[in-house]
C-alpha cells in the first residue's frame, strides 16, 4: 500500500552510484519523450546513461515503459540500459492503471511518482502531464534544473515550449508538498 510523505521524508538518490529511473503510461502519453528528455538531461549533467524502451502495443493505447539509468563515469558506468527488477530508485507511471502494473519494478523504499501527483486542471495542456511528472522526479534528483531545461528545449517544438516549461514547474512545485511512495 502507498502513503504520502512530507518532501523531507523522502529517500532519494543522493549517495547511490547508479540511479535507476522506470517510466510507465499508456501509448500517446509521452513516457518515450518523457524518457528522451530525462536521458538527456542526464547526458548534459555529464553522466554515464543507458536507456531501454518497451513499446508494447503503444499506438493503440497499450502498455509502455522505459528504463533510464545513469552514473557517474568511469566510477559509476552503468553497464544496461535494463532497470534489473525490484531495483527502481524511481517510478514515473502516467497512467492509474500502469501503477500496480510497475509497482514489483521498485526498490523497497522507492519513490513512486504517480499521476494523480498533477491534477489535470492544473495544467495548461493535459498532454504536457509527462513533462510535469518529470518535473516532480528532478526534484529527487541531483542534476541541475538548467540540463532539463535545455533537454526539454531539444526535445520539442518552439509552439509547445512554454506549456511544457509550465507543467515542469508544476511538478517541481507539487513534489515539494508531497509525494507518494511504497
Amino acid at each position: 500500500m502507498s502513503a504520502t510523505y512530507p518532501k523531507g521524508a523522502i529517500p532519494s538518490a543522493a549517495g547511490r552510484s547508479v540511479v535507476n529511473v522506470v517510466l510507465a503510461g499508456l501509448g500517446g502519453q509521452g513516457v518515450i519523450k518523457a524518457s528522451d528528455i530525462l536521458a538527456d538531461a542526464a547526458l548534459r549533467a555529464g553522466l554515464d546513461v543507458k536507456k531501454s524502451e518497451i513499446h508494447g502495443m503503444s499506438q493503440r493505447g497499450g502498455s509502455v515503459t522505459s528504463d533510464v539509468r545513469f552514473g557517474r563515469a568511469p566510477a559509476d558506468r552503468v553497464g544496461s540500459p535494463m532497470v534489473p527488477a525490484g531495483e527502481a530508485d524511481f517510478l514515473v507511471v502516467l497512467a492509474p492503471s500502469e501503477v500496480e502494473v510497475n509497482r514489483a519494478t521498485m526498490r523497497p523504499g522507492g519513490v513512486l511518482i504517480a499521476p494523480e501527483l498533477v491534477p489535470e486542471g492544473e495544467l495548461a495542456n493535459k498532454r504536457s502531464l509527462n513533462v510535469a511528472l518529470l518535473g516532480a522526479l528532478s526534484t529527487y534528483l541531483e542534476l541541475p534544473r538548467e540540463a532539463f531545461m535545455e533537454a526539454l528545449a531539444a526535445a520539442l517544438p518552439e509552439k509547445l515550449r512554454g506549456v511544457n516549461e509550465q507543467a515542469f514547474e508544476l511538478g517541481r512545485k507539487l513534489a515539494a508538498e508531497h509525494v507518494t511512495i511504497s
